[in-house]
């Protein structure tokens, strides 16, 4: 938000101003715990009191860049930036001068100067890197082949809906080391969330990913055994197997992973209030059964709902 003037500090007419800092959210080690409660907090109170801040982003634009396709994202941001007073733009990228070959840095010094912020979603994380270093607004990542900080805020409120405070809540994960899973790492540690990976061999997350996690002071166990994993957590989380871009290895994919299908005798491992989680879409009879997702202890159409909220808290902070 802008400075006060009261906090504004003097300069020399002749010296030029120095150049602000633009904040961005790319992997979700940007956020410290507290302005992961912050996020948290505000996200809580647009849920329930949804109309108050109607007119907080009025006369703004983001900019929405798609290379993946999308549901939960594109709704979720396209409502957000209406319900708050602002408009979106959404660009297809293979309909902008980037599928003509114009640079990604381009791209984002022009953008910058029609928009009060841009989201992207895209495969390679270094392309968004590239379109945030040369970006003088704010950037947030809708999802790359390596993060998805949105889907962990909108995760994170989903778990303190349900369990008050997250300090000693214990994440089982099951399945692939992924984007969803790295972003979950480095914003849950920053709030006390412990968690136990359990991952077939090969298929780990990122161990600098990994590394960030724990100094953040959590606990962050990695093992092979999904039983071990899910031994008396709070919540058992997993995502597909194959996600966009890794469809030719499917068939590999699906052998490796079957032992770590979601199943109602996996979690009965968890403990009796435990919920189950999963950032969808989601593949049934694959990495989680009818019975778990839509079962009594799933909690996944409130984390997709969550997106909203999480999202709204995040651009008004971001552009507000």
């Amino acid at each position: 938000m802008p400075a006060s003037p009261a906090s504004m500090t003097c300069v020399d007419e002749a010296e030029p101003a120095p150049k602000p800092r633009v904040k961005h959210l790319l992997t979700g080690a940007e956020l410290d715990g507290a302005a992961v409660k912050d996020l948290l907090e505000l996200s809580r109170q647009m849920k329930i009191h949804r109309g108050a801040w109607s007119g907080a982003l009025a006369g703004k634009t983001l900019a929405m860049i798609f290379a993946k396709p999308s549901t939960r994202t594109r709704v979720s941001f396209e409502v957000g930036m209406k319900e708050l007073g602002g408009y979106t733009v959404v660009l297809n990228a293979r309909d902008m001068q980037l599928g003509r070959g114009e640079t990604i840095e381009d791209t984002g010094a022009v953008l910058s100067r029609y928009v009060a912020g841009v989201a992207v979603r895209t495969f390679a994380h270094a392309e968004l890197e590239a379109l945030a270093a040369a970006s003088t607004v704010p950037v947030i990542n809708m999802l790359t082949d390596s993060f998805h900080p949105c889907q962990a805020l909108a995760d994170l409120l989903t778990l303190a809906e349900r369990f008050g405070s997250l300090e000693g809540v214990e994440v089982a994960y099951v399945g692939d080391g992924n984007n969803v899973l790295h972003s979950l790492l480095l914003l849950g540690t920053t709030v006390g969330v412990r968690f136990r990976v359990a991952t077939p061999p090969g298929f780990e997350p990122d161990p600098a990913v990994v590394q960030a996690a724990r100094r953040n002071g959590s606990e962050v166990v990695l093992t092979h055994s999904a039983e071990e994993a899910v031994a008396g957590a709070h919540a058992v989380y997993t995502d597909v197997w194959t996600s966009m871009g890794w469809e030719d290895e499917r068939e590999t994919r699906l052998k490796v992973f079957q032992p770590y299908q979601v199943t109602p005798q996996l979690m009965a491992a968890a403990r009796p209030d435990a919920v189950f989680m999963h950032c969808l879409p989601a593949h049934r009879g694959e990495e989680v059964t009818a019975e778990v997702i839509d079962g009594p202890q799933s909690v996944v159409w409130d984390q997709a709902e969550n997106r909203l909220h999480a999202q709204k808290a995040l651009l008004l902070r971001l552009l507000g």
